[in-house]
């Protein structure tokens, strides 16, 4: 015991300068070169568990992403018609065909302008619903019901349904003929209003995924944020403005990202409302589009495997750009260093 009645435990070595002496008592702080142990890997059972649990989608990707892939590269170097093997080798004629074909670079041209115009207007249209279905209403439940409905109904029923009614004898054309509008319009097949019409489709049939995504993310915002605000004074469209559009932007370049890759592969409703062949004149043909007329609809199997890999590497790099650019987070002060 010291003269001044406090006790001192005793420490080893370095650690005899960090004590801290709290109400009486003295503790030794750990020695500064003391660290942390840390594991240097995953034990065996956690790699089985990794193992087992991931295997199976690794197996899958591999069989029907990877293999696909590869397969489409080696009949894209032959002239092959799609049965029995392939021995016409002609190198890289197929990719020279279609690099300079005009038609292919307007089809690539549709799907960059689809894509652009469907983040132009889907994405405010669907982040404005959004909002509005957010808030405490009547008949809310209906309304999202009844916005979610065209997004669950198959492509090829909402083709042929719309390829009816866009005819030249079909019901927009009727409605407008009672509504005093005698001249008749080619939604299908006019170049100057086609591209629009697909627009208009593409919207009304997606929106309602890019709606749903987005009332998923503004579920996830905590209402304390905008209590707080309304508290303060803010307005409803500075809550929305400054508070909730920041918080939900994570989600917005998720969808901005599906749509994108979407508007990268799109087919089925050109192929189903324009038929083989006036999408070309129409100005919507689309690169999966061109893929299937000059590949397994004009029987050349291998010039359509080498259209395959070609809107394959320009969607991949879409897609890392996009990943690059506008995905990528700043994970400065999520990481810890490996010393603690």
């Amino acid at each position: 015991m010291s003269e001044t009645g406090v006790t001192a435990t005793a420490v080893p070595g370095d650690a005899l300068s960090k004590v801290n002496v709290r109400g009486g008592g003295a503790t030794a702080l750990p020695p500064s070169g003391v660290r942390r142990r840390r594991s240097k890997g995953l034990s065996w059972r956690g790699r089985l568990e990794i193992t087992l649990l991931s295997g199976p989608a690794i197996v899958v990707f591999v069989l029907f992403v990877i293999v696909p892939v590869f397969v489409a590269l080696y009949y894209s170097f032959f002239a092959w018609k799609g049965y029995g093997p392939a021995t016409n080798f002609i190198g890289f004629d197929n990719y020279t065909w279609t690099l300079g074909n005009k038609d292919f670079w307007s089809a690539v041209g549709h799907n960059f302008a689809i894509a652009g115009l469907s983040l132009l207007f889907q994405g405010p249209l669907a982040v404005l619903l959004a909002l509005l279905l957010n808030q405490k209403m009547r008949g809310r439940s209906l309304i999202r019901v009844l916005i979610f409905v065209p997004y669950v109904i198959s492509e090829a029923i909402v083709g042929i349904g719309w390829r009816l009614m866009l005819s030249d004898t079909g019901a927009i054309n009727g409605l407008l003929h009672r509504l005093g509008i005698d001249s008749i319009v080619s939604w299908i097949s006019d170049p100057k209003i086609a591209l629009w019409t697909l627009m208009f489709v593409i919207t009304w049939k997606y929106i309602g995924f890019a709606v749903i995504l987005m009332l998923a993310g503004l579920q996830g915002i905590p209402e304390e944020l905008s209590e707080a605000a309304a508290v303060d004074g803010a307005s409803y469209w500075q809550i929305q403005r400054h508070i909730m559009l920041p918080l939900l932007a994570p989600t917005i370049k998720i969808w901005a990202f599906l749509s994108v890759i979407g508007s990268m592969q799109l087919f089925d409703l050109v192929y189903i409302i324009w038929g083989q062949y006036i999408a070309n004149i129409s100005g919507t043909s689309t690169m999966a589009y061109f893929m299937a007329q000059n590949g397994r609809l004009s029987g050349q199997l291998g010039r359509g495997s080498a259209i395959a890999i070609v809107v394959f590497v320009i969607s991949l790099v879409v897609a890392l750009a996009f990943q690059k650019f506008v995905m990528n987070r700043n994970t400065e002060g999520a990481l810890t260093s490996k010393e603690d």
